[in-house]
């Protein structure tokens, strides 16, 4: 059997004589286990005070911003052209995200859609593009008007960091008697339009629930983590997370001379007769997970390839999209909070080392004032300094500030924060 404890945060990890043994709480006093296998998540504090994971480098997460929109079920199954017990999905790309490298999605649900972008987060921070902007673009693009039908009512918007498998997944995701299970571990699988994560989480569990059982048969609980490594290798769960042949070709695919000689060669006349010639070619390409196991992170793949390939063998929408998305102040104003204590400190408030958070916060924007992040002007001996100051009211705990600002990023406490009702 088991017991389950809700509205509890656990802080960090309890240590005895250096050694793992057990796990912190805010509410409660700590708790010991065997062996502690953390799913918090992609911001796991765990990993974190563990020294498995950290927020350094952009290039390592994709930023994913979501709407859940109303729609009638019957209007679902009519527009979508399928059963009432049959779902659908949509994948986007090209030029419609100002550059910014990265794609949306649409799923139906029993009575709604899901409908969002997901972009390399270090593209979003360098472009100082705002996501709830991005996401507009694609909620007001002419092909969703055969699907909205100038019917449009947002239930909920919600953002989180997605982790890079292919850069993130730890390799060895534990350390002592602590594994790590999903996105606490980055094993989120994004490659072109592979997008797996939840399998390999669920896949994850399992592998560290059968490592721990092993492990205590031979009554030796501190050797679960090796085993779960081992097992993650030989189901091959490690080999689609992290691709050798992306590490093997990365250096070169995804250096800029070849990607503008890529993108020019594509874009120029002997490349659209290229693309018209191998059409069936680039379908195959598109879904072989091997190619696509190797796709360079470049806006060659994800901006020029879709535009030129759209433009050449596909058809032009011309559709009249009238829906108007809700505001910025209005999507955080319908979501529920009880935020309790900061939970978020920023370190250092100079624009320098914390400003892009003001742009790629999902829930600030230049000169709006509701959000986390705002970009102020101070007077300073005489002269002006552009500072950042942060306001943890509207968070939406997405984690993205803790890699793109000077902050210690921790989740609110138990049963605190933003209750999410559509996930």
């Amino acid at each position: 059997g088991g017991g389950l404890l809700t509205e509890v945060r656990v802080n960090g990890l309890l240590r005895e004589n250096g050694e793992i043994v057990g796990v912190t709480c805010d509410e409660l006093d700590p708790i010991t286990a065997d062996v502690i296998i953390a799913a918090d998540g992609v911001n796991s504090e765990l990993a974190r005070d563990a020294g498995l994971m950290d927020y350094d480098e952009p290039d390592e997460w994709f930023q994913g911003v979501k709407a859940v929109v109303d729609m009638e079920p019957d209007a679902i199954n009519e527009r979508f052209d399928v059963e009432p017990d049959d779902g659908v999905a949509h994948l986007f790309s090209g030029d419609l995200f100002e550059g910014v490298r990265g794609g949306g999605f649409l799923y139906t649900n029993e009575d709604s859609l899901s409908v969002g972008t997901v972009f390399h987060l270090d593209s979003l921070a360098e472009e100082r593009a705002e996501p709830h902007e991005l996401l507009d673009a694609l909620l007001t693009h002419p092909l969703l008007d055969q699907w909205f039908q100038g019917e449009y009512h947002e239930r909920e918007y919600s953002a989180k960091l997605v982790p890079d498998s292919k850069k993130a997944a730890h390799p060895s995701p534990h350390e002592g008697r602590l594994l790590l299970v999903g996105d606490a571990a980055g094993q989120m699988q994004a490659q072109g339009p592979i997008i797996k994560g939840m399998n390999h989480a669920v896949t994850a569990g399992g592998l560290a629930a059968e490592a721990l059982a092993e492990a205590k048969s031979r009554g030796n609980e501190a050797s679960a983590g090796a085993l779960y490594e081992q097992k993650l290798v030989d189901e091959g769960v490690m080999a689609k997370l992290r691709p050798k042949r992306y590490r093997m070709t990365r250096t070169l695919s995804e250096s800029d001379v070849v990607t503008k000689v890529a993108g020019g060669v594509l874009d120029s006349a002997v490349g659209r007769a290229g693309v018209k010639l191998f059409d069936g070619v680039l379908e195959r390409a598109f879904n072989s997970p091997f190619l696509l196991g190797m796709i360079p992170d470049t806006r060659t793949s994800y901006v020029t390839v879709p535009r030129v390939v759209a433009e050449t063998l596909g058809e032009r929408v011309d559709a009249d999209n009238d829906v108007e998305p809700p505001e910025l102040d209005d999507r955080i104003g319908d979501l529920t909070y009880d935020v309790g204590d900061p939970h978020i400190e920023l370190l250092d408030n100079s624009y320098e080392a914390s400003g892009t958070a003001v742009t790629a916060c999902p829930v600030s924007a230049r000169d709006f004032g509701g959000g986390c992040y705002r970009e102020e002007t101070v007077g300073t001996n005489g002269s002006e300094q552009r500072v950042v100051s942060l306001d943890t009211q509207p968070c939406v705990e997405c984690g993205t500030c803790a890699v793109v600002a000077d902050t210690e990023w921790d989740h609110p406490a138990g049963g605190k924060g933003v209750e999410f009702k559509d996930g």
